[in-house]
């Protein structure tokens, strides 16, 4: 699962390693550029939907189990309906791409109470010489 998936390169990089992989994100041209990117790579194990994270992610989670989901948020981080989907669907394993320490360490407490565990932490110097990091953070559920 890609959350938040923008033009599919996270979604598209984890199909050519053979995942079955389903990209949302809200905007639909990125979706159509997703696509057209599943294309031009011969890549024709990942679907891609437009619509609300908060909104596609339920339904989707409720169709069959997820084992990996990664999420990419905009600065604002997740919806609380977005965290709770992946809370009470029990995914193994969670990858959170943040360009927003704030947001990131609100939506990892959550995650965290609710039987999650840091794996790894990495942060990224996108923007040498400014204030702006990107976050890698690798989750596992616990028990």
């Amino acid at each position: 699962m890609d959350c938040y998936c923008g033009t599919g390169s996270i979604a598209l990089h984890l199909a050519r390693q053979g995942a079955q992989v389903m990209g949302i994100e809200t905007v639909p041209e990125a979706i159509e550029d997703a696509k057209l990117n599943a294309e031009l790579n011969q890549v024709t194990q990942a679907d891609f939907r437009v619509g609300k994270v908060e909104t596609e992610l339920p339904p989707i989670l409720e169709e069959g189990p997820v084992d990996v989901a990664v999420l990419d948020p905009p600065r604002k981080g997740c919806e609380p309906e977005v965290l709770d989907a992946l809370i009470n669907a029990r995914i193994p394993r969670l990858v959170y791409v943040s360009c927003n320490p704030s947001s990131l360490a609100r939506d990892l407490a959550i995650l965290v109470s609710c039987g999650y565990e840091l794996r790894l932490v990495q942060p990224v110097d996108m923007f040498p010489q400014t204030s702006h990091v990107e976050c890698v953070v690798l989750m596992s559920r616990s028990g």
